[in-house]
């Protein structure tokens, strides 16, 4: 019941800030993924999201459930007021495990790229943002240049699935797709493959996408915006400028914080900056 009354309020917070959503199309299946990943690389913690990608006809959007949360939460001071307290909760934990509880489900946003797909215009729309400024780009549909391996097979959620390989942003990727699942999208950026996207990771497998759920998207609505965010207030850019604005927002805030001293690192930008491992690296 409680769960219940808690996906009611945040779709009553969607209908009272409809102005800042548009609605671009309407799902035919809802995907949900499992998200784990390494922020950094010396400590080692893996944290975890929960993605989910809707698929409609002309669109299709991945964002993340913890963030759409969040965002719901704030945009109204009933929900301001329970985030408060499920951030004063996490802070007792925090302080009792002497460290970042990353099995806990805390309040905070998490991945905060909102992707959506545009199959006719064959553009990928991506918003994020950096502390309080939202912006957004787009990039070419079907980034991925894929190479099929056809010998290699698995069984994800039931599906037979396909092994590719690619280099992308920094990374070398493994995907399964299904080919029983004709859809050629998958989580976050990915896409471009003769079926669905079911699971992918970078070499390492510091990066991890892995689908644990397909259903019928029972024509919901795909909304583009964020909730309580004017649609102005986006600045237009690219995601080479973007993705400099927050390493340098980082270095900053890092700066600021003296981390670098506290850990005895002679140089912020030569040494502490690189240990973090980011989802999206700019290729050199």
């Amino acid at each position: 019941m409680r769960s219940f009354l808690a996906i009611l309020f945040i779709i009553l917070s969607i209908d009272s800030y409809s102005q800042d959503l548009v609605v671009v199309d309407t799902a035919k299946i809802v995907c949900s993924y499992e998200y784990k990943y390494v922020c950094d690389t010396l400590i080692g913690d893996v944290y975890d999201d929960l993605l989910y990608l809707q698929v409609g006809d002309m669109y299709s959007k991945c964002y993340s459930y913890y963030t759409f949360r969040f965002d719901s939460l704030r945009s109204t001071p009933q929900g301001h007021r329970e985030l408060s307290q499920k951030i004063a909760k996490f802070g007792r934990i925090l302080a009792k495990e002497n460290g970042f509880p990353s099995h806990f489900d805390h309040p905070f946003s998490r991945l905060s790229t909102r992707v959506y797909k545009n199959y006719h215009d064959r553009k990928i729309i991506v918003s994020d943002y950096i502390i309080s400024d939202y912006f957004i780009y787009d990039e070419n549909l079907n980034l991925q240049d894929w190479e099929l391996t056809e010998d290699s097979i698995k069984i994800i959620l039931g599906y037979e699935c396909q092994m590719a390989t690619c280099r992308f942003r920094g990374r070398e990727w493994t995907a399964w797709f299904a080919l029983d699942v004709p859809i050629s999208d998958g989580p976050w950026k990915f896409s471009g493959l003769p079926g669905l996207i079911m699971e992918a990771y970078d070499k390492k497998k510091t990066q991890y996408f892995c689908i644990n759920g397909i259903q019928n998207g029972n024509s919901e609505p795909i909304y583009f915006g964020s909730i309580g965010i004017d649609a102005n207030k986006f600045e237009k850019t690219t995601q080479r400028k973007f993705l400099k604005a927050v390493y340098e927002e980082f270095r900053s805030h890092s700066k600021e914080l003296h981390i670098y001293d506290e850990i005895g690192l002679p140089n912020i930008d030569d040494v502490f900056v690189p240990r973090f491992d980011w989802l999206e690296k700019e290729e050199r």
